[in-house]
């Protein structure tokens, strides 16, 4: 009697301790980044009172929100540069997205077209950016238009190379069974090969992303007309040597990079997390 009244009862404690070990597993990710943050900071600050009365040039972490961000001048003029940059670099990834995907779709259909188109999305790729950007504002301006060019050209190749990679992954035996339904080749790519293809497309979105950040303050930084983007704070800030606003804009483009890696993280685990890990991507 003593065994079939204990029996029942021991699934509870190891239920019980299964959700006290997974109620704190956040922390397993979020402690290292911090303590490496952390040791940044001390470091950070050790090399600035070490530079004595140079220290204008590494100036204090805390100078960065006092004389940069929170500063009532310094600050609302990152947070507007920051809208812009934003709007630009939304923009650009949205059309880099859509050509990136549509170069990758049009390489699938034949191997002469993937021989033909891929070594240009290379070539693009290996092309110095800087080098174009005179070329991009003789022609487009130095405005708006010019700044999304610049965009588009340095967040292109993650999505043509990622989303290539995926539709071409699709498991040979499912392509079998579609080919003996006797299905299209569009039908096979709507309903097989693209959402196969997500993880990988998901992948090339948040590199791209984060390239999208950098395109945006380059093509801001050299063409300096209409509303001015962080790039051109951060000229603006160099000319003048002021160097916390210029590390105050650098930290908000980091930031920016890092939230727009995270959100789209987050939406492939939304539209791909039922059926795909996406920590694997």
């Amino acid at each position: 009697m003593t065994q079939l009244t204990a029996a029942p009862a021991a699934p509870a404690p190891v239920a019980t301790r299964a959700r006290r070990a997974s109620a704190p597993a956040w922390l397993h990710t979020a402690w290292p980044p911090l303590v490496v943050f952390g040791i940044i900071l001390v470091a950070w600050s050790v090399a600035s009172a070490m530079l004595g009365d140079r220290s204008f040039l590494l100036p204090a972490p805390y100078r960065i929100f006092t004389d940069g961000l929170f500063d009532p001048i310094t600050g609302p003029e990152i947070l507007e540069a920051l809208g812009q940059t934003t709007l630009v670099a939304f923009i650009g990834l949205a059309i880099a997205v859509v050509l990136g995907i549509g170069w990758a779709v049009v390489m699938l259909q034949a191997k002469w077209a993937e021989r033909s188109l891929y070594p240009y999305a290379v070539i693009l790729q290996c092309i110095p950016i800087l080098a174009l950007v005179p070329l991009i504002g003789f022609w487009f301006g130095y405005g708006l238009p010019g700044r999304i060019i610049v965009c588009v050209l340095i967040s292109l190749f993650p999505m043509v190379s990622n989303t290539l990679f995926g539709l071409q992954s699709v498991d040979k035996s499912q392509k079998e069974l579609f080919q003996l339904q006797h299905a299209g080749r569009w039908t096979t790519l709507r309903k097989l090969q693209l959402p196969a293809a997500l993880p990988s497309i998901f992948v090339g979105l948040r590199t791209s992303a984060g390239l999208s950040i950098v395109g945006a303050i380059v093509g801001d930084y050299f063409f300096r007309r209409g509303t001015p983007g962080l790039g051109s704070l951060m000229s603006a800030y160099t000319s003048r040597l002021l160097a916390a606003e210029l590390y105050a804009s650098v930290v908000v483009a980091a930031l920016l990079g890092v939230a727009i890696f995270v959100g789209f993280g987050l939406l492939s685990r939304l539209v791909v997390g039922r059926w795909y890990d996406a920590t694997k991507a």
